[in-house]
């Protein structure tokens, strides 16, 4: 890619069919190509200079299937919304993001009960887990049936994964957000728990998978903090005013780690 347009060394790989492009500029041509019309109409004349027989056999095609089509009524503006939509959220994600907020809402409720937990607010303590959940739903071969078509589609790479895990976000915090203020808990030592929690999520899911690296943390967080804090009655330190440079650095390390990463979230791998 160069500059706004594909460059025509690309474009001319392309048309040809040649196997070794880069898997990175591969997905990058076919998503460009998809909002350019200069660079569609490129590819069209790149194809009928190196590559006829395609030119013939697409001819032949459309002429059998522009009667068909002809026929078919316009879809209907409003699923196009649909279609829209479908990039920020799953079906698989609407039962998980209900069960996340419930989660958060008895949590609020063993909080304002004061049910055996002392010092310990049951908010604080599941902040950072509930929105790895719905990343991992979002992203679950077992979870989503169309899983095979998202991790083929040209749009299937870091931009996917940002914005399914922001629609996750937008459920889940100010979910969490309504919890604290009515707890008295101090809004960054949640927010940031749950923003380093789910970059770590993402950063270790284009190693070994999302699904996997959330089902990892999340043992880990019970194991490690959960368990230790429900039987001591005793907030863990991690989760005070001091460790928040620790779960900045944590944030600011797996940002980093996605973005060098970003090519790693156009494979199947990341559905695991």
């Amino acid at each position: 890619m160069s500059g706004e347009h594909a460059s025509m060394r690309i474009i001319d790989q392309y048309a040809r069919g040649d196997t070794d492009i880069a898997a990175d500029e591969l997905w990058a041509l076919e998503a460009h190509l998809e909002e350019c019309r200069v660079c569609r109409d490129r590819l069209s004349a790149a194809v009928a200079a190196q590559a006829p027989e395609v030119t013939t056999l697409v001819g032949i095609v459309w002429a059998g299937l522009e009667p068909e089509l002809a026929a078919i009524a316009p879809m209907p503006y409003r699923r196009r919304w649909s279609a829209r939509l479908s990039t920020w959220l799953t079906p698989a994600m609407a039962p998980w993001l209900a069960m996340v907020a419930s989660v958060t809402l008895l949590a609020l409720l063993l909080d304002l009960m004061d049910t055996g937990t002392g010092q310990v607010s049951p908010v604080l303590l599941l902040a950072p887990v509930l929105p790895v959940l719905g990343v991992a739903a979002s992203w679950s071969r077992g979870l989503d049936p169309a899983y095979e078509l998202t991790a083929a589609a040209p749009r299937a790479g870091l931009d996917l994964v940002l914005r399914r895990t922001a629609a996750v976000l937008a459920v889940v915090v100010p979910v969490l957000l309504a919890a604290g203020g009515a707890t008295g808990v101090n809004a960054a030592q949640w927010l940031l728990p749950c923003l380093a929690f789910t970059s770590t999520t993402l950063a270790l899911g284009g190693v070994v998978g999302v699904t996997r690296a959330a089902v990892a943390l999340v043992a880990v967080w019970v194991a490690v903090i959960l368990a230790p804090t429900l039987a001591t009655s005793r907030t863990a330190v991690v989760l005070q005013s001091g460790g928040l440079p620790g779960w900045a650095a944590v944030l600011a390390l797996g940002t980093g780690v996605v973005i060098t990463r970003r090519g790693a979230y156009s494979l199947m791998g990341a559905h695991r």
